[in-house]
């Protein structure tokens, strides 16, 4: 087997059936070297492989967290922690804990992404969710504001931040937000206080993403990682609402558009408001049809099964997001399709399975993701 990382071992990982718009931009290096970068939930899965990729840029990288989000954990298994220049573990509740971590990461962009993100959690547990979600936004960026004076701010919230009627059409910026459940309000809350905080004069944005997918998650109830712990355990993987439709996309596509937008609108003020960063229109799926796809390319046999739905947990029918906004005025597209994101995703939890250097993968996957020749 090729050693991570080398041409061979990135080409594994997919090359995309669709490229990407002509002339969508990959980070700037020289935006990001030696810039101080403060990143709340670094050590979840978006945040390990935003950390990991902010490193390979030449960024120094300041994270606060509560701590690991599962074990075993992207962070660990990557080696996230090799390359931090800082971090801290904290509650986003405590206000003290938070103004101490930003004096002394003292940040230029900061990229907030801790939470509570599970849907069905947040139903079981509504008043923790929204004192993470809610209160824990506010004193992060009140914290930003009275310790620091950062040129970019970019608050991570969700496409469950729209209301949602059922009616299927793709959510843009403009649409109406709300939640008929305690983590969508909650993300609708996060819209209204970054405006809030905008008007007082942090350079914000937000940034709404679809569902991600990718190696190194084992969060619970999401899809992927439960197939991986279906198909390890060797048991049949149970799913609810196989014919829910989802924005699918590959984690590095929106990290991508974050680091464009990060960089941008240190710049361009007028670029400091909400965005929508979700997949081609042909790559929202059911959520049967993406277990299928994941069961062909898996190395072993994966029996399916419907799980009873019994608790009560709203489960809207369809989720898309227009992310034409992101393509028009930042140059953004999804590089790799979805059909690539999941060839990706099955090879990093096999490289995992055979005990390779993570690190090493990850930075290959980031990579071979940067080089894919747009046309």
């Amino acid at each position: 087997m090729d050693a991570p990382g080398t041409p061979a071992s990135q080409a594994a990982v997919g090359t995309p059936a669709s490229p990407a718009t002509a002339g969508a931009p990959a980070p700037d290096p020289a935006f990001w070297r030696d810039r101080r970068v403060w990143i709340t939930g670094h050590t979840g899965f978006k945040g390990s492989w935003l950390s990991l990729w902010l490193q390979s840029l030449g960024a120094r990288v300041y994270g606060f967290s509560a701590g690991l989000p599962s074990e075993p954990s992207l962070y660990e298994v990557a080696g996230v922690a090799d390359g931090m220049a800082g971090d801290e573990r904290g509650d986003v509740r405590s206000r003290g804990e938070l103004r101490a971590a930003v004096a002394r990461a003292r940040p230029d962009v900061a990229v907030h992404l801790a939470a509570q993100p599970i849907v069905r959690v947040a139903h079981h547990k509504p008043v923790e969710t929204v004192a993470i979600n809610v209160t824990g936004l506010a004193k992060v960026l009140d914290a930003l504001r009275r310790e620091a004076a950062p040129s970019a701010v970019l608050v991570i919230t969700s496409d469950k931040c729209y209301r949602n009627d059922g009616g299927g059409r793709a959510f843009r910026e403009e649409d109406p937000l709300g939640g008929d459940d305690p983590y969508s309000a909650s993300k609708a809350a996060q819209e209204h206080l970054g405006e809030a905080f905008r008007a007082m004069g942090l350079p914000l944005a937000t940034a709404r993403a679809g569902n991600v997918i990718g190696g190194g998650d084992w969060a619970v109830d999401r899809l992927v990682p439960d197939v991986v712990r279906a198909a390890h355990a060797h048991r049949p993987l149970e799913i609810r609402s196989p014919d829910a439709i989802r924005p699918w996309q590959h984690v590095l596509n929106p990290l991508l558009g974050y680091l464009l937008l990060c960089e941008r609108s240190v710049a361009e003020p007028a670029l400091r408001r909400a965005w929508n960063f979700g997949p081609d229109p042909d790559d929202a799926r059911p959520v049967g049809w993406v277990v299928e796809r994941l069961a062909a390319r898996w190395p072993e046999p994966l029996e399916v099964r419907l799980a009873p739905v019994a608790d009560g947990v709203p489960d809207a029918p369809v989720v898309r997001l227009d992310s034409s906004r992101a393509r028009a005025e930042l140059g953004w597209a999804p590089r790799w399709d979805l059909a690539s994101g999941l060839d990706a995703t099955v090879s990093w939890y096999e490289a995992y399975r055979d005990g390779r250097d993570m690190r090493a993968v990850c930075l290959g996957q980031i990579e071979a993701f940067e080089g894919v020749v747009t046309a």
